[in-house]
């Protein structure tokens, strides 16, 4: 049977392992999975369109969808999620010793329009009484210098950002307390190798994000998947294909997690791990679909649109191939 060639560009994840191996194919499609770093992968989908399908930053997408060619159609899929309470670190010497201490302070943002901190700053607005622009956001590179924003923003000029140094990088700022705090995804060298000068705001994050889900329900999204527009556009239904390739490599990785023979991940308390999440967020913890991640969704697009990186607040169910917003029923 004749299958349509695709190239995805992925991460390594336990969730769609099953469509790297072969073991879950797509309908119709002969996919190449590349695992690549997700920097890598935003990079080279957003600058030059290089993957016909892609992880792509939420907000990313967001953000293309205020374009004229609105490159991307994305598909109910979320490769990505985590708690963000634990990704704010601050300078020992700070003074900051709760989210409100931030007000007037320098904090460094790899870019701004990354979803983890657009995450960051709503939860803090919304939670913590810290307005989006009571603090300077200093933007470029966490270890290496020169991270340019991957798209250009167009903020309310009540929001101040401000480009690092071409050879400074966030991580040692913060370290040297040219920085007060720094919201980024990935943990920075600098809370290891200095642990006296870094630390995490909420030493506590375990507890504190836990209250946030049984207060919220939330479970930030923090990537989905996009296909390329021409690609959609030719053959509308990879969307419905894609979707459910992917649900069906989740529910594989889901099995292996509650596989009590040999553990799939190397943590020894792994199955009380997975049964307290499961008594926490129920069995389906991770889901994809928009009707389940409503008010994820709704929430993420507000913080977009009040941090002025979307130009008007798009519907939940906006974000995506229509083909996957129902399903046949028996």
């Amino acid at each position: 049977m004749r299958t349509l060639p695709l190239t995805l560009a992925c991460g390594d994840y336990d969730r769609t392992r099953a469509l790297a191996d072969g073991r879950v194919t797509a309908d119709g499609i002969g996919l190449t999975y590349l695992a690549l770093p997700v920097e890598e992968t935003f990079f080279r989908m957003l600058r030059h369109r290089e993957f016909e399908v892609a992880e792509m930053s939420l907000s990313s997408y967001v953000m293309s969808l205020s374009t004229p060619e609105r490159p991307f159609v994305a598909i109910p899929v979320f490769p990505s999620r985590c708690f963000r309470h634990s990704s704010i670190y601050v300078h020992a010497g700070s003074g900051i010793r709760s989210p409100r201490d931030l007000a007037g302070k320098r904090v460094g943002n790899p870019e701004y329009q990354m979803t983890a901190l657009v995450w960051i700053r709503g939860i803090l607005a919304e939670f913590f009484d810290l307005p989006v622009n009571s603090v300077t956001y200093c933007t470029g590179g966490a270890e290496e210098p020169g991270r340019p924003e991957k798209l250009p923003l167009a903020l309310p000029p009540e929001i101040r950002v401000e480009r690092i140094g071409p050879d400074q990088t966030l991580s040692h700022m913060l370290a040297e307390g040219t920085i007060d705090a720094l919201y980024t995804a990935r943990e920075p060298s600098t809370f290891r190798s200095a642990p006296g000068r870094v630390r995490r705001l909420f030493t506590d994050f375990p507890a504190v994000e836990r209250d946030y889900f049984r207060s919220t329900g939330i479970f930030p999204i923090m990537h989905t998947v996009v296909i390329r527009r021409d690609v959609y556009e030719a053959n509308r239904w990879v969307a419905q294909s894609l979707t459910k390739a992917f649900t069906t490599a989740q529910a594989l990785a889901y099995a292996d997690l509650r596989q009590t023979a040999a553990p799939a991940a190397m943590l020894p308390w792994l199955f009380d791990l997975v049964d307290e999440t499961r008594r926490l967020m129920g069995d389906d913890y991770w889901p994809y679909g928009v009707e389940r991640n409503q008010t994820t969704l709704e929430t993420f697009l507000r913080y977009a649109f009040e941090q002025g990186l979307a130009k008007e607040r798009t519907p939940a169910d906006a974000l995506f191939a229509p083909e996957t917003l129902e399903r046949y029923r028996i």
